[in-house]
C-alpha cells in the first residue's frame, strides 16, 4: 500500500513545521510525518526550513542568528488559501516534536537536519543536540540529511537514517554503501523517466507529490512512499482513484 508523507506536516493548510501542521497531518489520518531542523544562535534545535527567516516570519537573517529567546517573539504565517485570517503560529522546538511524538506513538517522524546547521556548528555538535532532545522517542524517527557528514554521526545514534538528494543518481555517490541508509528521499524531478525504482535494503521516499496520478505511477514503478505538502487532498484523491 502506498504511503504519504506529511511534508513539513500539513504544510498545505497549516503553517509548516509547526506544531499545528503535524496536529493537523495525525487529525487527517497521517501517519508519517516529515519536518526540518536548524539550530539558534544557542544552538538550540528548531523546527524550520529555510535560511532566510523573511518568508515565514517576515524576519531579516538566518534563524541561526538568533538565540531561542528572541525567537519566541517570532510567528509562522498561515499559507495562502488555508481560510480567513488567523494568528501566527509560534516557532516550535525539536523538544517540541519529542512531546507530540510521546502523544502519538503510532506517528514516525523523519526530521531532516538542514546544511545550515551542519555548517554552522558542525555535524557532531548539531546531531548530537538533536538526538539528546529525541532520546525518548528514538525508535519514531528516522534522521535524514542532505549531508553525509551529519549521516555517519547519525549512523551510530539512531536505528534508522535517510539519504536526501535532489536526483536519483547521487544515492550512488562515495560513501552511500558503508552508510547503508534505510532510506533515501529523491526530488519526483531527478528520477529517470522509466524503468523500477527503489534499491534492496533502502526504501524509496520521493516528493513532492500531489497529484494522485502521479503517485499511482510511481507506485507502480516501486515507489511505497510519497511525501506530499498535501495531505488530506492527496489521501482523498486516492482513495476516489480506488486506493
Amino acid at each position: 500500500m502506498l504511503e504519504l508523507v506529511a511534508h513539513r506536516g500539513y504544510a498545505r493548510r497549516f503553517p509548516e513545521n509547526t506544531l499545528a501542521a503535524l496536529e493537523g497531518a495525525v487529525a487527517a489520518g497521517a501517519r508519517y510525518v516529515e519536518v526540518d531542523v536548524q539550530l539558534t544562535a544557542d544552538a538550540v534545535p528548531v523546527l524550520f526550513h529555510d535560511h532566510d527567516c523573511r518568508r515565514l516570519c517576515g524576519m531579516p537573517g538566518a534563524i541561526d542568528g538568533y538565540d531561542l529567546a528572541q525567537t519566541a517573539a517570532f510567528g509562522l504565517a498561515w499559507p495562502e488559501g488555508s481560510g480567513g485570517t488567523r494568528a501566527p503560529v509560534p516557532l516550535a522546538r525539536v523538544a517540541d516534536l519529542a512531546a507530540f511524538l510521546a502523544a502519538h506513538p503510532a506517528v514516525t517522524a523523519f526530521v531532516e537536519i538542514k546544511h545550515e546547521a551542519v555548517r554552522r556548528f558542525g555535524a557532531a555538535l548539531a546531531v548530537q543536540a538533536v538526538h539528546e532532545l529525541l532520546r525518548p522517542v528514538l525508535t519514531q524517527t528516522v534522521l535524514i540529511s542532505f549531508s553525509r557528514r551529519a549521516l555517519v554521526v547519525a549512523r551510530d545514534l539512531w536505528p534508522a537514517i535517510g539519504l536526501v538528494t535532489r536526483h536519483y543518481r547521487e544515492f550512488r555517490a562515495r560513501g552511500t554503501v558503508a552508510l547503508a541508509p534505510e532510506y533515501h528521499f529523491c526530488d519526483v524531478k531527478g528520477l529517470p523517466r522509466r524503468g523500477p525504482l527503489g534499491r534492496d535494503g533502502t526504501t524509496l521516499v520521493v516528493y513532492e507529490i500531489d497529484c494522485a496520478r502521479q503517485a499511482r505511477a510511481l507506485e507502480a514503478r516501486g515507489v511505497r512512499f510519497v511525501e506530499t505538502f498535501a495531505y488530506a487532498e492527496l489521501a482523498l484523491a486516492l482513495m476516489d482513484a480506488g486506493a
